[in-house]
């Protein structure tokens, strides 16, 4: 589907999606700018959205590929792309590859998820396909036994693994552990979620020539949203304009973010998408301009990714950001909140992942409790007045911190709460 001008696109939106019919239906009858548009309010979005009844879609459900994702709010709901925006989505996506290191003649194990209606493993494949870069790929998937996958990866002598960072480092312990490196890779390519510090060390030690680097920035539900920037930093990414319209949107006031370095949520506008209109829809991010100019922007983290521990709240990314400051020694490879409650009082629980677990930790287990409450001094007076557990450590293998069962993504808050 060729790029759209924005005024057609809104008028066939309004014309076609009843959602967008009543959401629009105080707005002028020809609409210019993108910020004359309302951000999608999500919930209403996602209700209007259902398989059944649905609201949102510009036409029967008669040719399109469906895709199930978690959206930003964690339960599950349904995308749909026609063929040929399904085929655009993943060539502009597969261009952008190039920018990320894929070379000629490269051979590409894709250990992305696939099944039960998830749509990365399908992504990353049609992608490299149609990318301009020629290459070599491999299906081999994420919920392959780690013996099959590392022998496919020796035998082809495979370059590029792509996956998220939880497989890829749940394949670097089982490597690691067994003695065995494969030197022969050069490129880690990860998507779906953050990649960490504190992660690699472990991919070094199984893949010692290889440099982790980001595939690019795109989800099922709100599309494209960048393309991968060379350089030291990976979360850096750079608009694929013109298929794209991003803004950052102040917290406080939803006006877009003029300056670098302000940080805010991300908002995405899709110009090549009709069946599902994505119009000023929030992807769920928080990111900063780095060169607002260019389109480049810098991913910061989900938008409100956190845990509520009685009458505490903690954001992940401070969490891990402190764990990370503690562990001095880079012993720590993957950090899991962990919510419990007993006797009628919540508790945190920091599950942490080191190479061997029953190696007693004392000292970096009170270094970690320390620099968490020494951040978030609230927890400690919960702690004192009785209204919560006191902060625990839980040392395990990466392999036993808990992932999404369809996308092999780390489950980063985990919450054990008797709900009933």
């Amino acid at each position: 589907m060729p790029v759209q001008p924005l005024a057609e696109l809104v008028r066939f939106a309004r014309r076609n999606s009843p959602f967008y019919r009543e959401l629009y239906s105080r707005l002028p009858d020809e609409v210019a700018h993108v910020t004359d548009l309302p951000v999608v309010p999500q919930a209403e979005f996602w209700r209007a959205n259902s398989p059944r009844d649905n609201r949102l879609l510009t036409a029967p459900l008669a040719e399109a590929v469906v895709f199930r994702s978690g959206g930003t709010t964690g339960s599950p709901k349904f995308s749909y792309y026609t063929r040929t925006e399904w085929r655009e989505f993943t060539a502009t996506f597969g261009r952008g590859l190039a920018g990320a290191g894929l070379r000629p003649g490269h051979r590409v194990a894709d250990l992305f998820y696939a099944g039960d209606l998830y749509a990365s493993f399908s992504f990353v494949l049609d992608s490299l396909h149609r990318s301009p870069v020629a290459n070599v790929r491999l299906p081999i998937g994420g919920a392959t036994p780690w013996e099959s996958t590392a022998a496919t990866l020796e035998e082809f002598r495979v370059q590029v693994v792509a996956g998220t960072p939880t497989t890829l480092c749940a394949l670097a312990e089982r490597l690691a552990h067994a003695g065995r490196t494969l030197p022969d890779v050069e490129l880690l390519f990860f998507g779906g979620e953050c990649l960490f510090s504190d992660q690699l060390p472990l991919l070094k030690a199984a893949f010692p020539n290889a440099e982790p680097r980001s595939l690019g920035y795109a989800s099922v539900d709100a599309g494209l949203l960048g393309a991968a920037v060379p350089g030291d930093d990976p979360r850096v990414h750079r608009a694929f304009v013109p298929d794209t319209r991003v803004e950052i949107l102040h917290d406080e006031t939803d006006l877009p973010v003029d300056a670098d370095g302000v940080p805010g949520r991300l908002v995405v506008t899709s110009l090549c998408r009709r069946l599902m209109p994505v119009l000023r829809y929030p992807a769920g991010d928080r990111a900063e301009w780095v060169d607002r100019a260019a389109g480049v922007f810098r991913i910061l983290g989900r938008a409100e990714e956190g845990v509520r521990v009685g009458p505490v709240s903690l954001h992940t990314e401070d969490v891990h950001d402190v764990v990370a400051a503690a562990d001095t020694s880079g012993e720590v490879t993957g950090v899991q909140l962990v919510v419990r409650r007993r006797d009628g009082r919540d508790g945190l629980v920091l599950r942490l992942a080191v190479a061997e677990p029953g190696v007693v930790r004392a000292e970096l287990g009170t270094a970690v409790v320390a620099a968490v409450l020494a951040q978030r001094p609230f927890y400690a007076d919960a702690t004192a007045a009785g209204h919560v557990d006191p902060l625990a450590v839980e040392w395990v293998r990466h392999r036993d911190l808990a992932v999404n069962s369809r996308s092999g993504k780390l489950v980063r808050v985990l919450d054990e709460r008797p709900h009933s």
